[in-house]
């Protein structure tokens, strides 16, 4: 039931009749059309209450509407408490929302259409009103603009003193923009060349701003240290040694008194020391280096010239002269008139030759190059001096075996951490024996059999070299060396490749018998790399050439070597 209350009585019986009722006494009166059940009738406590202006129209028994509340005590009563009927109110409450909202609209634009069509004839007037307005104001805009400027100009050229100075002000400003930009074009490139460093140069002993705020330890210990032995750390033949020696005492002096330098090409087998010694040349005559390869001109394209003069711009601006050395010349320095040179590449060679034309006290050149007999002629002409390094014999092989024998092997086993160990046995007599075996050999190959040493006493559980493991690496060595010389002999002979064969392994014969490559007959001497003279057809006495061809490009291959 429904109970209705005053809201300021307490809870009292109801009385028998309402007229008997006190004043101020409390009227609980039960009103069951106040409520209904549920329409769905999901749950027995779920009633709607009926809207005070519902069903139930009528006061109750004297009591006003205005100041009655009504308090529903059953559980899940509420219209809330029910989502059926609290979901179909809210979908019906936006409808009528919508439909109203659409009529609203609708209403709006029947008005608004409805006023353009009665006042059309006032806003055309009004359209043609701004238009005139606008053409007037436009027209007096110019009629003034034009009486401005035709007053202001007429004033100007009757001046002499403004005309001048207005000249003068314009051709001061087309001189300024003018500086700025080649000014600033020049500046650009007096800082790269002193700077930065060219792309073609692959290493490099001059120092730079950014090494030296990366590296000033290192940078100040170079500043400081002396002159280096053209030949610490190089092994060479007497004869060799004696004239390196010459060329590198005649560069010092001539830095020491600014003379012009030389020009110098190193040719001979791979692996001789020709990039050492250039190094080695540098740092005796105080000069700074620049290693360069010619392999890596020829993939710049049409940057090639620009880069080759970037890079004698910045070879000439060295305070100290600066050796460029370029590594396997024979790549880049190629005969011009062959087909296999592209254009950008020719054009880069004579670019080249356009700054080795003449002598310098800034730079001087050292190409080193295993097949001399490619370059061009004006490679050749533009040549000083000419230095071939031979493969070492048995008395330089000795002193290489023992040189990086102390360097990779005794002297981790005796300073540092002391990682590496070394058996007891006779070193002298085991350096003996390994130049003896590695008959043929280049100083790179023998400084790669020391560096395996040391890697096989790494690779050992107790790191300890023994004499066994070094006759191990021995022998691998030797049957690499071996496989080399078969992949040497398969390419062909008349190539120009270098031959490092001179003797059988173990013997001391220093000549052998020359026999002709049959697909080559046309044979004739002299040999212009060896003193040896062709006999016959195929036959040449005297020592073996290092080469597989004469200067001529006569093949000719040695007959029954063992190690072929």
């Amino acid at each position: 039931p429904v109970r209705l209350r005053y809201p300021d009585a307490s809870p009292r019986p109801p009385p028998a009749h309402p007229g008997s009722r006190r004043p101020g006494a409390r009227s609980s009166i039960a009103a069951p059309s106040l409520w209904r059940h549920c329409p769905r009738g999901q749950s027995k406590g779920c009633a709607l209450l009926a809207a005070w202006a519902g069903p139930w129209h009528g006061p109750v028994r004297g009591v006003g509407r205005s100041t009655v509340w009504v308090e529903v005590d059953v559980l899940h009563c509420m219209v809330l408490s029910c989502p059926a009927s609290r979901a179909a109110t809210v979908e019906r409450e936006m409808e009528l929302r919508h439909k109203n909202e659409m009529l609203r609209v609708e209403a709006e634009a029947r008005a608004r259409a409805k006023a353009e069509r009665e006042n059309a004839d006032i806003i055309r007037e009004q359209i043609r009103l701004k238009a005139a307005e606008h053409r007037q104001t436009v027209l007096e805009s110019i009629r003034t603009a034009g009486t401005l400027f035709g007053e202001g100009f007429r004033a100007f050229v009757t001046d002499r003193d403004k005309v001048t100075a207005t000249v003068a002000g314009l051709t001061l400003l087309a001189v300024g923009v003018y500086s700025a930009k080649n000014a600033t074009a020049v500046t650009s490139r007096f800082i790269e060349a002193r700077l930065g460093k060219p792309s073609l140069v692959r290493e490099t002993s001059r120092i730079t701003v950014l090494e030296a705020l990366r590296h000033p330890i290192q940078v100040s210990r170079r500043l400081l240290s002396r002159p280096q032995d053209v030949l610490e750390g190089v092994v060479l033949s007497p004869s060799l040694e004696a004239r390196v020696r010459d060329i590198a005492i005649a560069t010092r002096n001539t830095k020491k008194n600014r003379g012009l330098y030389r020009h110098i090409l190193l040719y001979g087998p791979p692996g001789t020391g020709k990039t050492l010694f250039a190094k080695k040349l540098a740092l005796h005559s105080g000069m700074d280096y620049a290693i360069m390869t010619g392999g890596d001109v020829a993939p710049m394209g049409r940057e090639g010239v620009t880069a080759m003069h970037k890079l004698f711009d910045w070879a000439n601006t060295s305070r100290r002269g600066l050796l460029l050395f370029m590594d396997e010349a024979d790549a880049f320095l190629r005969k011009r008139a062959t087909e296999e040179i592209s254009k950008d590449l020719r054009a880069t060679l004579n670019a080249f030759l356009y700054h080795m034309g003449q002598h310098s006290n800034k730079f001087m050149l050292v190409l080193a190059s295993n097949l001399p007999e490619q370059f061009d002629c004006a490679i050749n002409s533009r040549i000083d001096v000419m230095v071939h390094f031979d493969l070492p014999q048995q008395e330089e092989r000795e002193r290489l075996v023992r040189l990086h024998f102390d360097n990779c092997v005794l002297k981790p086993a005796t300073e540092g951490k002391r990682r590496l160990k070394l058996a007891q046995f006779d070193y002298g007599s085991k350096c003996s024996e390994v130049a003896r075996l590695t008959e043929g050999m280049s100083g790179r190959e023998i400084a790669q059999l020391a560096v395996s040493w040391q890697a096989t006493a790494y690779a050992s559980k107790d790191g300890v070299l023994t004499e066994a493991m070094m006759d191990a690496c021995v022998q691998d060595a030797v049957q690499q060396y071996r496989q080399k010389m078969r992949w040497l002999k398969a390419e062909g002979p008349g190539r120009g490749v270098e031959h490092p064969l001179s003797r059988v392994q173990g013997e001391t014969r220093t000549s052998w018998s020359l026999a002709a490559d049959p697909s080559y007959p046309c044979l004739a001497g002299p040999c212009t790399f060896r003193i040896c003279s062709w006999v016959g057809t195929g036959l040449c006495p005297g020592p073996l050439s290092p080469r597989m061809s004469c200067g001529g490009g006569q093949p000719f291959c040695p007959s029954g070597h063992p190690l072929l």
